[in-house]
């Protein structure tokens, strides 16, 4: 399945619910297995933005979906990332021309 990570900030209305912020962000677990996929795991983080998500999904479609849910309900603003393994990427790398 491809690996994607998602970078999330909270909103103004998520920061000022910050204290139900951990058990809203177990819902997301929910979200990306019900669209067949699933989340490896989610790290409060400093800096820029306050979540990082790493997940899996069959394809992307499932994924823009899940992290669509995942917003409109949330309080969260997604960032995402289609993530490639080394394998994949020396895969990749070995289809170039020349």
């Amino acid at each position: 399945m491809p690996t994607y990570i998602t970078l999330m900030k909270l909103t103004e209305m998520g920061l000022k619910d910050l204290k139900s912020a951990p058990e809203r962000l177990q819902t997301h677990f929910k979200v990306w297995e019900l669209l067949g996929g699933k989340m490896i795991g989610a790290y409060f983080v400093m800096g820029e933005y306050d979540y990082v998500a790493i997940t899996e999904a069959p394809n992307d479609e499932a994924a823009t979906t899940a992290n669509l849910a995942i917003s409109a309900r949330d309080h969260v603003k997604t960032a995402t990332m289609r993530a490639f393994s080394i394998k994949e990427f020396a895969e990749l790398a070995g289809k170039l021309p020349g």
